[in-house]
């Protein structure tokens, strides 16, 4: 009788576990922690105050797992990270978590992001921590300015990463720092940076300012890839040891003077990029005469109409050249206004008597002469179409440029002999006067043939001239004796 008890009792207890087994599995959930799993899920675990724990194992652990399937779970102890295994790579893949971000990186979602920069500036500017990269995600609004403090900035989309302020600048300090990949705007400025040993802006808009701003006394500042759009004022460059601005987008939205340059600098360089004025803009203003070591302004092009009196170029006032914006020091080839270089440097003379008298040359001996002409009646020149060449005195052209370089010189003169029937003359090119060079491979000739006959000779050649070297035109009387002379009705010298 006890025996079959205890049978009756086993079967059902089977019975009973097979049956809950048949409903678990045509439930297909299971529900640990909570009696209404998710329907979604095939396990739903439930707990306030534990957690789930997957199998935790090392590196060469975790690379030892024989055959993994795809999607197996395991947490790196080694690499404090998580990691799933992708069977069509064949490979473990590293689930993000904060041991796998970068060291001094913070994301910005809010200005309220920035509460501990706020603090670390006192409450009235956001002191950046150095050498730490600031993520600009979405638009943000700030109140205060930023200090760079050597930081970086750096969006992801510059249509979609902004800053923004309503008043006042939005950098400001004395130190560098990278800005890249983000949109500024507001109703101030976007600069007020007045120190630095770099300061690096890329890939940015600015826009909507009633000033762009200032940058000054920064040891580098490369600003590569910048779009301008409708701002009221421009920006200014100040005392800045190397300026490099590459692919600077001004549209003709922008307004005033896009571009000043101030101060003192090693280098400048501008390449590439446009501007585009109307109304009465300027696009680049150099009019305080800033002093610069080298001035590079190389493919930028320079197109609209406007009403200032100088047009794109608010020239230098001393150092340039009639119908030329910029000194010696610049290089400028580009679209839109005159190319100023050494290699295109020029100068002409011409005699600016009575052409019909002329003036006289008293001739004593074989030796060479200038032809300056004889008292009273001197040879006087005007010079016109002068880049980096000067005309000190008559008779003179003197390269002013910064590279040795070699001259195509063009002249001619109409000469009378007055005295010395038979006599022959030389009229040649001298170079840098009395102790100087005699080009005799410009040499051209004219014999008296009667004293009322009129020479017309032309002079070519080529010659290489240092900065503040000059030529002139000489003579001499190769063949003849006593003192003779001659009338110069005509002279004139192109040097280019």
């Amino acid at each position: 009788m006890k025996k079959s008890y205890k049978s009756s009792c086993i079967i059902t207890r089977l019975l009973f576990l097979f049956i809950f087994f048949i409903a678990l599995t045509a439930e297909a959930q299971v529900g640990i922690g909570n009696t209404d799993p998710a329907a979604s899920s095939m396990l739903d675990i439930t707990s306030t105050s534990k957690g789930f724990l997957v199998p935790r194992m090392t590196t060469v652990q975790r690379n030892a797992v024989d055959g993994p399937a795809n999607s197996l779970l395991v947490y790196d102890t080694t690499l404090k990270s998580f990691f799933y295994y992708d069977t069509t790579t064949t490979a473990w893949v590293r689930i993000n978590s904060a041991s796998n971000q970068r060291n001094n990186y913070k994301l910005v979602k809010s200005a309220a992001d920035l509460a501990p920069e706020l603090a670390a500036g006192g409450g009235s500017k956001y002191l950046l921590q150095t050498n730490t990269l600031y993520e600009i995600n979405g638009l943000i609004t700030l109140a205060f300015p930023i200090d760079l403090n050597n930081a970086y900035v750096s969006g992801l989309d510059a249509t979609e990463d902004i800053l923004t302020k309503t008043s006042g600048p939005i950098f400001q300090g004395t130190t560098g720092g990278s800005i890249r990949n983000v949109t500024l705007t507001g109703g101030g400025s976007a600069f007020a940076i007045t120190g630095g040993s770099s300061l690096l802006v890329q890939n940015t808009v600015i826009t909507n300012f009633a000033n762009v701003g200032s940058i000054s006394n920064v040891g580098l500042y490369f600003g590569n890839i910048v779009q301008f759009v409708g701002n009221t004022t421009g920006i200014t460059y100040s005392n800045i040891g190397n300026l490099l601005l590459n692919n600077q987008a001004w549209l003709d939205t922008n307004n005033g003077t896009f571009e000043t340059f101030t101060g003192t600098f090693g280098l400048i360089e501008k390449v590439s990029g446009f501007s585009s004025v109307n109304g009465s803009d300027v696009a680049l203003d150099v009019s305080s005469n800033p002093t610069v070591g080298s001035g590079v302004l190389q493919g930028t092009v320079f197109s609209g109409t406007t009403s200032a009196p100088n047009g794109y170029i608010k020239k230098y006032t001393t150092g340039s050249y009639p119908g030329y914006s910029f000194t010696n020091s610049w290089t400028v080839n580009c679209p839109g206004i005159p190319r100023e270089s050494d290699d295109v440097s020029s100068g002409n003379i011409y005699y600016n008597g009575t052409i019909t008298t002329g003036f006289v040359q008293t001739v004593t001996n074989g030796n060479e002469f200038n032809l300056s002409g004889t008292s009273p009646n001197l040879n006087t020149t005007t010079a016109v179409n002068l880049f980096r060449v000067s005309s000190p005195q008559n008779n003179r052209l003197t390269y002013l440029g910064k590279k040795t370089r070699t001259f195509q010189i063009n002249a001619s003169l109409s000469v009378r002999g007055n005295s010395g029937t038979g006599d022959y003359y030389a009229f040649f090119i001298k170079k840098n006067g009395a102790t100087g060079t005699s080009l005799v491979e410009t040499n051209t000739l004219m014999r008296v043939n009667n004293t009322s006959d009129i020479s017309s000779n032309s002079i070519s050649g080529t010659v290489e001239l240092a900065p503040n070297e000059y030529v002139e035109i000489w003579g001499q009387r190769l063949i003849g004796s006593g003192t003779t002379s001659i009338t110069v009705f005509s002279l004139n010298v192109n040097l280019k």
